[in-house]
């Protein structure tokens, strides 16, 4: 029988696989609402999608679509994105918009929203109920884990031997706003007893929440209900068809109270009680639009959380965390939001208005598209081309990969087996990539380097009486894995050996003298 996408274990490292292949997600997010329309997507989204070297579209369903008639589902929209994708040669993510979406019950079906006497609110201190569905009721976790389990058995009986659609994200940015914690008549009486038995053994303390958890014990209590939640909804699904299953954060970031970014989500600070409660998830994934990217991926990507990114800002930028992510954290894949955008002209983009993105500390160069198209289409060619190298090497000291992280980051110092290499970064300039790369130590004087604003400076070992030079520099392509020599650039060019903004590669042959 076929073996359905799955994560498996290769090297110690967490790896999907479809197809039976190991597969990473070069993928890109489409917005909110793009794929409520399948005219809309014929006309608007694959066109621009077709030049990107893509592999994967990450689009949301939408509950109050499929469920409009409470017990009834409709699967016309996701068959029709499904036989959309494979006419378009991509796999699909497909983004669960159930309960909750961006702290907010916004796309539950109309029936659930007027129906608040069953299905009610998460409220504030003062008793304001907020356009939140609390997560503590089970009426509403159970209706939703019933609607996800349609949808997972309609994807195996429709999709199980074709694999279009290769991972799921349940939910998307849940947790609470403007509170830390939900404060209605079965909030505070749950809020008031011992914390449960699981949670007590993995902390090794007993007691009430703020007994055990003392100022962050709002938070601490909404991410086990919500956790708890988001379990009961994705092993509902898993069970029908186990695909991959995973749910994203929005980030906690200043003014860094629970509330001022939504309480209870899946932020780094609340992993534990988030990977003990909700095994049934393989990650839990970063939303970016922050400036300091690189830290956000250092920090989602150890081991026991395999980094995927379902959002990432889409400038010229971009590129550069692209390849950092999958060469120096493994990541299963990676996905700039409003994809379809980088087709467009840059002026053409429809940006948040300055107040928001203020207000959500959002980057507002985030949106800048000018150049990303053709620096990510670059890059997502060479990462699916580098594939076997990185499956050899990823993991060992024969490969060392960089990133520039903040304006003082200037450079860095790698060292290898025989020889040491400096990496200088150029300056951060605006609609340009930053300095990142990899270097690949193939023989111990043979290097393959890839990379963008770059400049590198290969040294002998700390102490030894030599000089270092070039037997050959080679440029040139690779190939499924394999080098394709281009030119070879033994004359002025060794005086200084660098990379510019567009993402490339060379061969470096060494000896020293």
């Amino acid at each position: 029988m076929k073996q359905i996408p799955q994560i498996r274990e290769v090297n110690g490292i967490q790896t999907l696989y479809v197809d039976d292949e190991p597969f990473f997600i070069l993928g890109g997010e489409i917005h909110n609402s793009a794929s409520s329309s399948l005219s809309y997507m014929e006309r608007e989204v694959w066109p621009n999608l077709r030049d990107l070297n893509m592999n994967t579209v990450v689009a949301p369903l939408y509950w109050e679509q499929i469920e409009a008639e409470e017990g009834n589902y409709d699967f016309e929209v996701m068959d029709g994105l499904i036989r959309q994708a494979r006419e378009n040669g991509m796999h699909l993510v497909f983004l669960w918009f159930g309960l909750w979406k961006n702290a907010e019950s916004m796309y539950v079906p109309g029936w659930m929203k007027k129906s608040t006497e069953i299905y009610f609110r998460a409220e504030k201190p003062d008793g304001k109920k907020i356009n939140t569905i609390s997560p503590l009721c089970e009426a509403a976790v159970e209706k939703d884990a019933a609607a996800f389990a349609a949808i997972m058995k309609h994807i195996r009986e429709t999709d199980g031997e074709e694999s279009t659609v290769i991972m799921m994200q349940v939910e998307n940015e849940i947790g609470l706003m403007g509170t830390d914690r939900d404060y209605s008549v079965q909030g505070q009486k749950a809020f008031g007893e011992q914390i449960p038995a699981e949670l007590a053994e993995c902390f090794g303390k007993n007691g009430t929440w703020t007994e055990v958890f003392g100022e962050d014990a709002g938070e601490a209590f909404m991410a086990y209900y919500f956790a708890s939640a988001v379990e009961k909804i994705t092993s509902a699904g898993r069970k029908e068809y186990p695909l991959p299953c995973y749910t994203n954060a929005w980030l906690k970031q200043y003014p860094w109270y629970p509330g001022s970014y939504p309480s209870g989500g899946p932020v780094k600070e609340m992993h534990k009680i988030w990977k003990m409660t909700a095994p049934s998830l393989f990650t839990l994934a970063p939303d970016i639009y922050v400036p300091y990217v690189a830290e956000i991926l250092d920090r989602y990507g150890y081991d026991g959380n395999p980094l995927f990114v379902p959002e990432v800002r889409k400038d010229a930028m971009t590129s550069s965390y692209c390849m950092y992510a999958f060469t120096a954290k493994n990541a299963i894949g990676y996905s700039p939001f409003g994809i379809e955008e980088l087709a467009l002209p840059p002026e053409a983009v429809d940006k948040p208005p300055m107040e928001v993105m203020i207000a959500l500390n959002i980057d507002p160069s985030a949106f800048d598209i000018t150049g990303s198209k053709e620096y990510l289409k670059k890059t997502y060619g060479l990462i699916d081309q580098m594939k076997p190298l990185l499956l050899k090497y990823r993991g060992t000291d024969q490969m060392k990969s960089y990133v520039k992280k903040s304006e003082t980051d200037f450079g860095t110092f790698l060292r290898f087996s025989d020889y040491d290499l400096l990496v200088g970064y150029s300056p951060k300039q605006s609609a340009k990539p930053l300095s990142a790369g990899t270097v690949i130590e193939l023989e111990k004087n043979r290097f393959l380097l890839v990379g963008m604003n770059s400049q590198f400076t290969f040294m002998p070992k700390t102490g030894e009486p030599f000089t270092v030079d070039y037997l050959k520099i080679e440029e040139g392509t690779i190939e499924n894995g394999e080098w394709k020599t281009g030119r070879v650039m033994n004359g002025d060019e060794k005086m200084s050996l660098r990379f510019g903004d567009m993402p490339s590669c060379m061969m470096v042959e060494l000896y020293k003298y």
